[in-house]
């Protein structure tokens, strides 16, 4: 009996260290059993208030608005409206044209502006062939009339679009630059920055309509001056088939010679 009662005491010693062995790392506080203090739960919230904490100051550094944005600030130049001369009608609509959307006006400043042609030239061109001098300088003629008032108008629309857009753009201006609380929330700053794309965008567009003007403008630049080039080139070639035709020599001057092109 005094056997027994001995090995059921070494049985429940040794499972009481099994329990405490495999028990969690919590311990009692002040002795009182049902206050019990967790190193792991305590380390976890620890973690989680760093987060926050960060958390916290990433929302405030975006609500954190500028106070001197004026240091990046820049003037929107105004373009001045074009008062060309006219003193004998020779300009008429020139102005309208320059300074305002007009159509109509381009059309009626260019022709006033430029010589108009003989009223018998269609009759003496009907006679040209095609690829001759004369022809040609009527294709550039007849681009140039088509071109330029295009180009005319494109200068009036990009004044006049850029005079109504200068209060929208005074208005973006002034608030990107704003240190108030009002216009510096993380939203409002993307909302100027797509305002900001938006009028870029309306900006490119109208200058694409100026380089489509420039470049139009250089094409009939360059046919002239390829007319040119190719006119002297035929000379050139005629003058060379005339000399070998007719003796120039003055040995030879038995008949005056009317053709020829120095």
């Amino acid at each position: 009996m005094k056997l027994t009662l001995t090995k059921r005491r070494k049985w429940l010693i040794g499972a009481g260290a099994a329990v405490l062995l495999t028990a969690t790392p919590s311990f009692a506080l002040f002795g009182i059993g049902d206050i019990v203090f967790d190193p792991t739960s305590y380390a976890s919230l620890v973690s989680q208030l760093t987060t926050l904490q960060t958390q916290y100051n990433m929302l405030k550094n975006n609500i954190t608005h500028f106070s001197v944005k004026q240091q990046w600030q820049t003037t929107l130049h105004a373009l001045e409206n074009v008062n060309v001369a006219n003193m004998f009608g020779e300009t008429a609509g020139m102005s309208i044209a320059l300074n305002t959307n007009s159509p109509s006006a381009s059309s009626t400043a260019w022709k006033a502006a430029t010589i108009t042609m003989n009223g018998s030239a269609p009759t003496y061109l009907a006679s040209q062939p095609l690829g001759s001098s004369r022809t040609s300088q009527l294709a550039l003629i007849e681009t140039s009339d088509a071109v330029s008032p295009d180009c005319l108008t494109a200068v009036g629309q990009y004044r006049t679009a850029r005079s109504e857009n200068a209060t929208a753009n005074t208005s973006l201006l002034s608030q990107q630059f704003d240190g108030s609380d009002s216009t510096n929330s993380e939203v409002q700053q993307l909302n100027l920055l797509n305002a900001a794309e938006a009028q870029k965008m309306a900006e490119m567009q109208s200058q694409g309509t100026l380089q489509a003007c420039l470049a139009s403008q250089m094409t009939l630049a360059n046919m002239e001056r390829r007319d040119a080039q190719a006119e002297d080139l035929n000379t050139a070639v005629f003058v060379q088939q005339q000399r070998s035709v007719n003796d120039t020599s003055a040995a030879n001057e038995g008949r005056t010679w009317d053709t020829y092109l120095p």
